[in-house]
């Protein structure tokens, strides 16, 4: 009879530590921002030209340059504290795949300078309180530019 209250006893102690361990984190590590391009479920990497930085979707990271090293940070540097990501543009990096997009940093400055705009773009998620302007520029037909690539001639 002892061994099976033991038995029992722990049984109720097993399965009291399985039901604690199937607690859930509903955590994103690795999904795109909401302010991302739609459409680029395979990419890694964005580049922005307009803050002349990297966002790696893998890590939810900035990749910015400080007084000649790169860094990653969850957010850009204080100057840009205002820049909207949902308007701002976002080039799709493609075909890289590596871990140190800034190795074709002159590259992509050139090709895509401030200010550049290629295709119209759907952000992922609305910007928080003010709708998607993206989507309804795309709807009136607003689809200037060239179509981008990934940077990497």
């Amino acid at each position: 009879m002892k061994t099976l209250k033991l038995a029992i006893l722990g049984i109720i102690f097993f399965l009291t530590g399985v039901a604690q361990a199937q607690v859930s984190l509903d955590i994103h590590i690795g999904s795109a921002p909401q302010w991302g391009p739609q459409g680029y479920d395979e990419a890694r990497y964005y580049y922005i030209p307009d803050v002349e930085a990297y966002y790696d979707i893998q890590s939810s990271m900035f990749i910015y340059n400080v007084n000649g090293s790169w860094v990653n940070r969850p957010q850009l540097p204080r100057r840009y504290r205002n820049y909207d990501l949902y308007s701002g543009y976002k080039v799709v990096m493609t075909d890289y795949h590596g871990k140190t997009p800034y190795t074709y940093f002159p590259e992509h400055r050139k090709k895509y300078a401030k200010g550049y705009r290629g295709n119209s773009q759907n952000t992922i998620g609305n910007k928080p309180g003010k709708g998607n302007h993206n989507k309804e520029n795309h709807k009136q037909g607003n689809n200037k530019g060239k179509k981008h690539g990934n940077g990497n001639n």
